[in-house]
């Protein structure tokens, strides 16, 4: 490999929300990683740096342009120029968004389990949640058409909110899948808002599938967040896009994001998305690549190690959704005990709904963290089973 992602690299005391942790602790929780940016996308924000000035900053054509090759080529997609819009980050888009497109006390639909900061820009700003369960059938989720039906045909439901590809636990949604959605979306008089962030995290060879890309109707009826932010590792930077093809749609989604002032790009906020997505490719392939060695280290290391524990296997993202519902369905309690006696700090999968009994495991690491953090989880379930926290555990 040209890169190097076996570096280990110490990011304490540098402001990181992940690694401000007691000493001896490991967290694999929140989904950033512990690799460097593609070199280019650092040489880029240290060349405008050494200029040395930074005045307000306006979106320069490079950074549409960026996009639309960036889609073409990696995702068969041709945006348009007109259908971008900058955002300081996608989460704070969906929570604008969620503002501007619905009213206090409609209903937001989620396919549950989820990202969990949707259910605070659903809740924060006065909505309600209206769950659609996925169905976990041979360790594959699918989608309850019945039920979504069921919950989209409800008059207060004005938006669903879904999460392509998904995460936690990294499923891509299919061309037909999406497709369905959309058509059910239309039929119900409910506007689409896809979370993408993760859509170039995907398993080397396999492709995701943009939800405005399917048809007519997902073109028409939706809104799309997507950012480089995930995959080059760049989550301080607060830089993010929002794609809506409709026009009168994009203009009620720009009035909403001017108001909340997430539409002004900070001086390096233009420049690291060029960088990535016009000379980045060549890293990303690598690391796709690497994080894939990862998570079949992780899945196979499972299977093989951790008695009553099964990794949900995934096609997206670097995160292992984890069960543990033969160990215990309460996975607060079991994450508590994890991080006390191993030090190895992992999500609760209570935290994403219809996710108890699971843990949310972040792969994005060097091979020597990663079997650290395998075998702390290892130790960990096995002392959670056998010691005090055993009353608590399944007995099998």
């Amino acid at each position: 490999m040209k890169y190097n992602f076996d570096e280990i690299i110490d990011r304490k005391n540098t402001g990181s929300l992940k690694w401000d942790v007691p000493d001896g602790e490991l967290p694999m929780w929140v989904a950033d990683m512990d690799f460097r940016t593609a070199p280019v996308v650092t040489e880029a924000i240290a060349e405008r740096a050494f200029h040395g000035i930074f005045g307000y900053t306006v979106v320069p054509d490079e950074w549409y342009e960026a996009y639309q090759s960036w889609w073409s080529s990696r995702h068969h997609f041709e945006i348009e120029k007109d259908w971008l819009v900058f955002c300081t980050g996608v989460v704070p888009a969906i929570s604008s968004i969620i503002r501007k497109m619905t009213t206090v006390a409609e209903k937001v639909v989620v396919m549950t389990p989820v990202y969990n900061i949707f259910f605070n820009s659903i809740l924060n700003n006065g909505r309600n949640i209206l769950e659609n369960r996925l169905k976990l059938e041979n360790g594959v989720y699918e989608i309850d058409f019945k039920d979504l039906e069921k919950k989209l045909s409800d008059p207060q439901a004005t938006l669903l909110l879904l999460c392509n590809p998904q995460n936690p636990a990294g499923k891509i949604w299919d061309k037909d899948t999406l497709k369905r959605i959309g058509d059910l979306c239309v039929k119900h008089h409910v506007l689409v808002l896809s979370d993408e962030i993760h859509c170039d995290l995907v398993k080397p060879g396999t492709e995701y599938v943009p939800f405005a890309s399917v048809s007519e109707n997902c073109r028409i009826n939706s809104i799309t967040c997507v950012a480089p932010t995930k995959v080059f590792n760049i989550a301080g930077i607060q830089t993010a896009a929002v794609i809506v093809p409709d026009e009168t749609i994009r203009h009620k989604v720009n009035r909403g994001l001017n108001t909340d002032e997430v539409a002004e790009p900070n001086v390096f906020a233009a420049i690291a998305p060029v960088a990535a997505f016009m000379h980045g490719g060549e890293w990303l392939d690598e690391l796709k690549a690497y994080l894939w060695e990862n998570r079949k280290q992780a899945e196979d290391y499972i299977d093989r190690e951790i008695e009553n524990v099964t990794a949900i296997r995934g096609e997206a993202t670097y995160l292992l959704w984890i069960d543990c519902r033969a160990v215990t369905e309460n996975s607060d309690q079991l994450c508590a005990y994890l991080r006390k006696r191993t030090g190895l700090y992992v999500c609760s999968g209570k935290e994403y709904r219809n996710g108890d009994g699971f843990l949310r495991m972040n792969l994005a690491c060097p091979r020597t963290r990663l079997e650290d953090g395998l075998k702390r989880l290892k130790t960990g379930i096995e002392a959670y089973m056998n010691g005090p926290a055993a009353p608590f555990a399944k007995v099998h």
